[in-house]
């Protein structure tokens, strides 16, 4: 069972992480679909210097997030995870707080909550096996 959940939890948190780098990516090539996507609306008369900070937020959280994986620095991923449950929920409540705002807007922000929170608890719990 061990297995399962750490595989699971392995491939939750990688694709979080490369999620992340397009995400982020996305906020500079295309950055007024990203803003839609994100779920607000923007009118920034071209000057997209927003959207490339939020862009490289999320590049840098999914950076992060993969190499303290790949490293399998699992406590330091597990303690980033829980202190990052900030990013999304104040995500969702800016999304929330847009006059136009559709509820199906808020389920990305609010499963990335939930993902965040689910992978810390794990991440700090789980004993790294020492290879001999």
């Amino acid at each position: 069972m061990k297995k399962i959940t750490h595989t699971i939890a392995y491939w939750i948190c990688l694709l979080t992480g490369l999620g992340l780098i397009f995400i982020g990516a996305r906020f500079f090539f295309v950055p007024v679909a990203a803003e839609h996507a994100f779920g607000i609306q923007v009118n920034t008369g071209s000057n997209f210097s927003f959207h490339y900070i939020k862009g490289i937020r999320d590049i840098f959280s999914g950076l992060i997030l993969t190499a303290l994986l790949l490293a399998r620095q699992y406590r330091a991923l597990g303690i980033l995870s829980l202190c990052a449950v900030i990013i999304p929920a104040t995500d969702m409540s800016i999304v929330a707080l847009q006059p136009t705002v559709q509820t199906a807007a808020l389920y990305p922000h609010l499963s990335a909550v939930i993902i965040a929170i689910l992978l810390g608890i794990y991440y700090i719990r789980v004993k790294v096996e020492k290879k001999v």
